[in-house]
Order: structure tokens, then sequence, then C-alpha cells
């Protein structure tokens, strides 16, 4: 369920040569070489560790000049991942489940946020989702597959009957079709939508997906192909033990990822950021303070939700689709 602004291609090529990277601390702290890393939306509360890693040049340090592209559509990261015009991209699990199904030559290695992002947002008059199957107001949907494997799950997690729902498609509007009261509930992001909902009236209900029937795993996955990890393995350590230190040091000090991310990116909106990532800080690591985690028993679990639920007609192969040798040993 990715939502994207009006950011043309240009753009995305203006960063990729130039722009959103860290630059060197001094000449003794030169990069070895220079990366790319296609972010998954347009960046916001849950890139806080990639800037953070940017602003204290955890890349440098680590060997490595990270330049960030923003994409100007939903299938970019995979599309530049897979003609080897950028190294490294934010993946949507779903997707790259998807991707992988179609005989994409794409692997997870560290997972940027443990919990899934996905939810069901409804009207005040809504108090449970089982509602959604008698309303006479229609739920919106995105038009992205895993909309419907999210609401499906959701509503019958809550004891109602799925094929009974009215859904409508309408696109990345969820919050204005909800405030205009065009839709009973949409399918959103929680940590997105649901924090702007929330400032503009507390009575909205969100329904988490792994709190109704879902298990939890993570939803955002730093990916690349398996060709530039086995042509390149010193690389995607450097990356994910960058981002890594980017995202601890964010949950050490949460208002540093503000400031981090607020200087790099013009135009954000400072309250908004602040209560995203307040929302966004149980989900950055697992128990015990570890981040960048990709549990096997998490994923078996999730793997076998996706199929249930028609995201793939396959179970997926987690062992195969996900990598923890470049994760720092403890995270593991």
């Amino acid at each position: 369920m990715h939502r994207f602004g009006l950011i043309g291609v240009l753009a995305a090529v203006v960063l990729l040569l130039g722009g959103c990277g860290s630059s060197s601390p001094g000449a003794d702290a030169a990069p070895t070489r220079d990366a790319t890393l296609v972010l998954d939306f347009t960046p916001n509360a849950v890139h806080a560790g990639i800037y953070e890693a940017l602003a204290r040049h955890d890349d440098v340090h680590a060997g490595v000049h990270l330049h960030i592209v923003v994409p100007s559509a939903s299938t970019d990261s995979i599309k530049l991942l897979e003609t080897g015009r950028a190294n490294f991209a934010l993946l949507d699990i779903h997707d790259l489940a998807i991707a992988r199904e179609r005989g994409a030559d794409i692997v997870g290695l560290m997972a940027i946020v443990q919990q899934p992002l996905a939810a069901v947002i409804a009207a005040p008059a809504i108090a449970t989702p089982r509602q959604l199957d008698r309303s006479s107001a229609p739920v919106g949907i995105t038009g992205v597959p895993s909309d419907t494997a999210v609401l499906d799950s959701i509503v019958a997690g809550a004891g109602g009957d799925p094929g009974n729902v009215k859904t409508i498609t309408i696109g990345f509007n969820a919050v204005a079709d909800l405030i205009a009261g065009k839709v009973a509930a949409a399918t959103a992001f929680w940590n997105d939508e649901g924090v702007t909902l929330h400032a503009h009236n507390p009575a909205y209900h969100v329904f988490r997906v792994d709190r109704y029937g879902a298990p939890s795993y993570p939803e955002l996955i730093l990916c690349a192909t398996g060709s530039s990890l086995r042509a390149h393995p010193a690389l995607a350590r450097s990356v994910v033990g960058a981002l890594t230190l980017g995202y601890r040091q964010v949950l050490a000090d949460p208002q540093a990822g503000e400031r981090a991310l607020e200087s790099q990116v013009r135009g954000l909106d400072a309250h908004l950021v602040h209560s995203q990532l307040q929302a966004l800080l149980p989900a950055f690591d697992e128990p015990g303070g570890q981040v960048g985690v990709l549990d096997a028993a998490r994923l078996r679990s999730w793997a076998r939700w996706e199929k249930r639920f028609g995201i793939v007609r396959q179970t997926p192969d987690v062992s195969a689709m996900f990598t923890t040798r470049f994760l720092p040993a403890r995270a593991r």
C-alpha cells in the first residue's frame, strides 16, 4: 500500500547523481565506493534512521557513500534494482513476495520495522471491524493487491464476514474520503494516515491487521538482488551496518532523528513528523533493543498468512527470500 506524490523521474535521477547522500566528514574518512538506496515512498518518519545514519556519517565510516533515491511510482524500486541502476531498495514485504513469485531475484536483508503497518481506519461510528460487513457505506481500498487481504483478515478476525463487505477503489485518498464521509472505513497505514486522522479527530478507529488475526511481521524490508549480494557482499554488510546504527540512534534520541530527517528533506511538517515517529518507535526494534532482525519463525507465520489471503499463490520460501548474514552478529 504505497502512496506516491508527484515526484518525477528527473528528481530521482538528480538525487541518484548528487543529492541526498552523506558527505565525507574529512579526508581521512573518504568512502570506498558509492551506493544507491531507493525508498519505498516520499521521505517520512519511518525513514528517520536512514537520514540519521547520513547525518552521523555512519555510511562513510563504514566505507560507503550512500545516496537516497525517491521513487516516482510504486514499481520504481523493483525496476531500479533489477536493472542494476540501484544497489538497494526498501520494499513492502508483500511487494517483495509478489516480485519473487514472478521470478525476481530479490532478497530481504534487514527489517526496517518489526510490525505490520497495514490497518483499516474507520469512521467514529464504526467501533469494531465486524460492523463493516453490515454497513451500507463502502470501505475504500487503494487497489494494491494486499489491501483486500488486509481488509478480509481484519473483518474475519473480528468475527465478521469479509464476503459481505462493500468496497470501492479510492486510490490513496483515505484521509480526504474518511473526513468527507464518503466511506465507512479505508485501508491505510496506521503510522501515516492513522496519525493524520487522529490529529483531525481522535474518535477515528484504527484497526491494525496484526490485532485481528494476522501474524506480527516486518512490513518494510531493505532489499537487494541476489546477484549483487554475491558480487558485493562487503557493500551490503556496510550499508546494513550503517542503517542499523542509524535506527539505534533514533531509538536512543528520537529528537535527533527528527532533526536529521527535517534538515535533509524540505517541506516536512515538524509536528506531523514528531507524531509519526513517536507512534513508530516501538516498531523499530525487537524486545531487547535489536533493530533489523529477521525472525524466521515470525516470517514463516507471515508466509502462511500471505498465501491464505491470496496475496501470492504459493507460500513464500522464507529461507530463500531472506538472509541474515549481513546483519550484525547480535541481530541475527
